[in-house]
């Protein structure tokens, strides 16, 4: 049985390291980070990754465990948090998981998905592929093997055609299989971590006040010198634009405008709007977790909601 823990979710800018700290304060936890960009070293401004100050106050764990140049996948973090839970509690203290990435609570939360791993030798050639046919004429091959999933995405979706159709060529079967075949496996291991799991999700009443605080974010991160740490990460020579830390909401748009994509100027408004699609894809994902306890935090009164929801669970 797992050991009970408190998880807050939210999408980015709704206050979630703020309520963390506010959480620390009133009982005794060590946080763990469920963010798949704070795991990277170097990656301090544009991840908004807390101060010294902020890590000194309180314990956390996967924030800087990763180098740039390697990946960092669900899998890995599902065991990290585990075992984190379980050494937590053995302390006497409450773990507690904090972050945005919705796919890491989901695989949390639901257990992992049963299916091929990466073929890297797959991937190269569907990437020869798509360099010579285009990525909609891939999308358009996955319609023919597996138009469950070629219909959730968009022609130009290169990492999810990718992944797709090198699931079917290494495994003969389509992705939505699988899919279909861990949903049942889910139920289970879903009912089993609601009884470990409180969930604590922040999600604005009012989607301008979040569209606000994401454009104030990126303004301080610009102010904080977010160009100068891409150079800097650029100027190492062995990072490209296809890494998954360099695909980091921000860091992609910065890297294009260095690349002379387009201006300096536009980076801020692209930006801003990478970052409110980002927010808008995890409320979806949220919203799929009819566990969770919303608390609009574009209310004066979250915070103390939040309190309150982690003493009566606690």
């Amino acid at each position: 049985m797992t050991s009970p823990y408190i998880a807050l979710a939210g999408p980015t800018a709704s206050g979630k390291t703020a309520a963390a700290l506010a959480i620390a304060q009133q009982q005794a936890v060590e946080i763990i980070s469920v963010d798949s960009a704070l795991v990277y070293r170097g990656m301090d401004i544009g991840t908004a990754k807390p101060t010294a100050g902020e890590l000194a106050a309180v314990p956390h764990h996967l924030i800087d465990i990763r180098d740039p140049l390697d990946a960092y996948s669900a899998a890995e973090f599902v065991a990290d948090a585990q075992r984190l839970i379980e050494d937590i509690s053995a302390r006497g203290k409450l773990p507690l998981l904090v972050g945005g990435t919705m796919l890491y609570f989901k695989a949390l939360f639901d257990g992992l998905d049963d299916m091929p791993k990466a073929d890297p030798a797959v991937r190269a050639v569907l990437a020869d592929e798509a360099a010579a046919k285009g990525w909609p004429a891939l999308h358009a091959e996955l319609a023919q093997l597996d138009p469950l999933t070629a219909a959730r995405l968009a022609p130009n979706d290169s990492q999810r055609i990718s992944r797709a159709l090198e699931v079917f060529r290494v495994s003969g079967q389509p992705l939505s299989f699988f899919h279909q075949r861990n949903a049942i496996k889910s139920i289970a291991t879903n009912a089993h971590n609601a009884r470990a799991a409180t969930l604590i999700s922040l999600e604005p009443l009012e989607r301008s006040w979040l569209h606000g605080r994401i454009a104030e974010r990126f303004d301080a991160m610009l102010a904080a010198g977010f160009i100068e740490e891409v150079k800097a990460l650029r100027a190492r020579g062995d990072l490209t634009a296809d890494l998954p830390s360099m695909r980091c909401v921000g860091y992609r748009q910065a890297w294009e405008a260095l690349d002379g994509e387009y201006s300096m100027n536009e980076l801020r408004d692209r930006g801003i709007f990478a970052t409110r699609q980002l927010a808008k894809r995890q409320i979806t994902w949220l919203r799929s977790m009819p566990q969770r306890h919303v608390v609009a935090c574009d209310d004066p009164t979250a915070l103390q909601r939040v309190l309150t929801l982690v003493k009566a669970t606690a």
